[in-house]
């Protein structure tokens, strides 16, 4: 290198930084952008074989003292010690309601509704559909943050479709004298359908039993042209807190045994078969894919592979 380079390397090098401040001290200030706030998107499609698959962003929400939710039967020491490693606040955590939607090229399917007609109807607006376009809506278990948008003051959400849930789902709640159940679930009878375990709801889709998070929760595999992803719906809901330490207990867990070995049955799958998932309450858009990993299990979260 010659020393002419050197030294026309420094000037520009020198030049360069004095711009700035000869633009600032010479031309007038421009009025400042206004600031726009936290934003994602509210959709995230990908092909599955011939199917395409679309997660919902239908609602975001934050809650304070974690620990009264994830971790209640390990020490204050271990969840920070835990929390720290991952990079997580131990004062908050921010939840995501993710629905489905499936178009398997002859229907339609949204799993599960999130809270409240708005949310979702928008949503699925985002994803260029309507309501009325789509033909079933899967229950995967019947907490709040799922049924919400089956109702609403102006009635019946999704007017042209027929509704599926587990048989031991429904029964456990419409014995209950559950609000919920009476305002969402009870007004569709007419058009809902229950299954039990190994069902197939619509081609391509097929029920498998996940229960302990309520009594009858219900994961779905999606199959079409040789691939495979799985709905663990409520199976795990926090990629750290629930995911990764399966045995920590989470406070909506109606029953904590069960659903901790539910975790560590379908993601034991997950897994050792290197199927993808979606789920409902992961970090959005929801889908990922889980690697066996010390106490438990690692999320890692969707990049291009599902693109490709």
């Amino acid at each position: 290198m010659s020393d002419f380079t050197r030294v026309s390397r420094r000037a520009a090098l020198a030049m360069g930084a004095s711009l700035p401040m000869a633009a600032t001290l010479g031309s007038p200030a421009r009025a400042a952008a206004e600031m726009k706030g936290a934003d994602m998107a509210q959709h995230r499609r990908i092909k599955l074989g011939d199917f395409e698959v679309t997660t919902l962003l239908a609602g975001t929400a934050a809650r304070e003292e974690p620990q009264t939710i994830f971790g209640m039967n390990v020490g204050a020491d271990e969840f920070a010690q835990i929390s720290e490693e991952n990079f997580l606040p131990t004062d908050k955590v921010q939840f995501f309601f993710t629905p489905t939607l499936v178009n398997t090229g002859s229907e339609l399917v949204l799993f599960d509704t999130g809270l409240n007609p708005e949310g979702i109807t928008a949503a699925i607006e985002a994803a260029g559909y309507t309501a009325d376009q789509i033909d079933k809506v899967i229950i995967t278990h019947m907490h709040g943050d799922h049924i919400g948008g089956l109702m609403g003051d102006a009635g019946e959400t999704f007017s042209n479709a027929s509704y599926i849930t587990g048989a031991v789902e429904h029964n456990h709640w419409a014995s209950a004298d559950n609000d919920g159940f009476k305002a969402k679930v009870a007004p569709l009878a007419e058009k809902m359908t229950m299954i039990d375990d190994g069902a197939s709801p619509a081609s391509g889709i097929t029920a498998m039993a996940a229960f302990g998070h309520t009594p009858g929760h219900m994961t779905y595999m999606l199959e079409s042209n040789g691939a495979q992803m799985v709905l663990i719906a409520d199976l795990a809901n926090h990629p750290v807190w629930s995911l990764a330490r399966p045995d920590w207990e989470v406070r909506f867990d109606m029953d904590k045994s069960a659903a901790a070995q539910s975790r560590k049955d379908v993601l034991g799958m997950l897994a050792a078969d290197r199927v993808p998932m979606i789920g409902y309450h992961m970090p959005f858009p929801a889908m990922g894919y889980v690697a066996a990993r010390d106490q438990g299990f690692e999320y890692i979260p969707m990049s291009y592979q599902m693109m490709l």
